[in-house]
């Protein structure tokens, strides 16, 4: 194929998933796969081997990321369903205090939605901040923007949360690296979109809080067994073990020798397959057994903690899928040549196109997959270093978080938890995931000049 018909190729390709998803309102799963039998059959791959081609990769991107996604899942659960995420919430307001309440919240936000989805961690932390906005007759805004820029940022940024999992297993990214340079660029991501903004927008917008999040006092049932609930100092450790673990495996490649057997060992435990695996037996036992709940009950929650991810393991396949197909079409190649001629930096263009994507279908998890896998092609092209190949992951997390609006699940869990109209929660919310998405890859695009 010529280059224009490559090129050609791959623009439809987006265009028709796209009006999948978008227009017939195709689950994201069944479009990626259509998409990539449609593009493989017009690429000229031959009908025998598609087939192959679709199984084959499906497997190899799954064989990575189903087992992350499904320990990070049975974690989150664990912390949950202990009240380890509310300890940890409480105990830092406590501690810094109402006048530093919005900095606790922040810093909430980022902890307990590393291993708790986006909406269970908004849930679940909305009455802390009712709380807390009770107390200081300040706008509800106040406090709970910082709480959901962290959430957000967790949720994108940071595994093993499953959009960054995802994205790192397609592009065969370094998770250390990517928790490092996530946490980097989060950060900054948070104060902005957070703390600054939170602060801006409580000054022009008073919201009131909700009635069904002013809690009612209530008599404790003597029928139902009375739980313990974990420290704070067990929960939080529980939390940064994985991710300790998984950076202490990545400092080690750059620090120790080969052949050493620390490295060998700090490599074994912190490859993020025996990091989770650690990390979740650990809480079987601290957050379960520990607390008085029976083999039974923890299995159960186990269990629970799988069904949410499935379509998420699948739509994650799916893109390894779509992406493959690209790279046997000659895409990747196509691409990555053009991108050497026009001095384009790989972060933006990562960048511009999650963001797309994002814009135009609405879930960040789905706009990272169909990122990578239209990206990944020039990755595997382009020979990147593990710091490099985890800046283009970080971008097109940043990317995938910008303009939330009203095709989005989050943006209406946002305005109905919040009692906002939609034209409040584009005012708010919209602009607060948008300044997080920029200042992200901002400040990757900053990182990626010296890495």
């Amino acid at each position: 194929m010529s280059t224009a018909a490559v090129i050609g190729l791959a623009l439809f390709g987006i265009v028709f998933l796209l009006g999948l998803v978008v227009v017939v309102r195709l689950h994201a799963f069944v479009a990626l796969l259509l998409t990539s039998l449609v593009v493989a059959v017009l690429g000229g791959i031959p009908l025998a081997e598609i087939a192959d081609l679709i199984q084959s990769q499906m497997g190899s991107t799954l064989g990575f990321i189903a087992v992350v996604i499904g320990l990070g899942a049975m974690f989150g659960e664990m912390l949950q369903r202990s009240g380890g995420a509310s300890i940890i919430a409480d105990k830092l307001v406590r501690v810094l205090g109402e006048r530093k309440a919005t900095w606790a919240l922040a810093l909430t936000g980022l902890i307990v939605a590393t291993p708790v989805f986006f909406d269970v961690a908004l849930v679940l932390l909305m009455p802390l901040v009712a709380n807390v906005t009770q107390r200081s007759r300040r706008s509800l805004l106040f406090y709970a923007i910082p709480l959901l820029a962290g959430i957000a940022v967790a949720h994108a940024f940071i595994p093993p949360t499953p959009g960054p999992v995802a994205v790192a297993g397609l592009l065969g990214a370094d998770l250390g690296w990517v928790i490092a340079l996530g946490l980097i660029a989060g950060i900054p991501a948070t104060l902005i979109g957070g703390i600054w903004w939170g602060r801006f927008i409580s000054a022009r917008v008073q919201l009131e809080i909700p009635r069904f999040l002013i809690a009612e006092p209530q008599a404790a049932d003597p029928s139902l067994p009375t739980r313990k609930r974990p420290g704070f100092a067990t929960a939080l450790c529980l939390v940064a073990l994985p991710l300790v673990l998984i950076l202490l495996g990545t400092a080690s490649k750059v620090i120790l020798d080969i052949g050493s057997p620390l490295r060998d060992i700090l490599a074994f435990v912190g490859h993020p397959f025996v990091a989770l695996l650690i990390a979740t037996l650990l809480s079987f036992y601290a957050l379960g057994i520990r607390l008085g709940f029976s083999p039974t009950e923890v299995r159960e929650m186990a269990t629970r903690a799988l069904q949410p991810v499935g379509l998420i393991i699948l739509v994650t396949g799916a893109g390894g899928v779509f992406g493959k197909v690209l790279v046997a079409t000659g895409v990747g190649n196509v691409v990555a040549d053009w991108m050497a001629g026009s001095r384009l930096p790989l972060v933006i263009l990562a960048f511009l196109i999650a963001a797309a994507v994002r814009v135009a279908q609405g879930s960040a998890t789905v706009s990272m997959v169909t990122a990578a896998g239209l990206v990944a092609p020039i990755v595997e092209a382009s020979g990147l270093s593990a710091p490099q190949t985890a800046t283009v992951v970080i971008a097109i997390a940043s990317g995938a978080s910008v303009m939330s609006h009203v095709n989005d699940s989050g943006f209406w869990l946002v305005s109905r938890y919040l009692g906002m109209s939609e034209q409040q929660t584009l005012r708010v919310w919209t602009v607060a995931e948008t300044l997080v998405g920029v200042t992200g890859f901002l400040t990757v695009l900053l990182l990626s000049l010296f890495l």
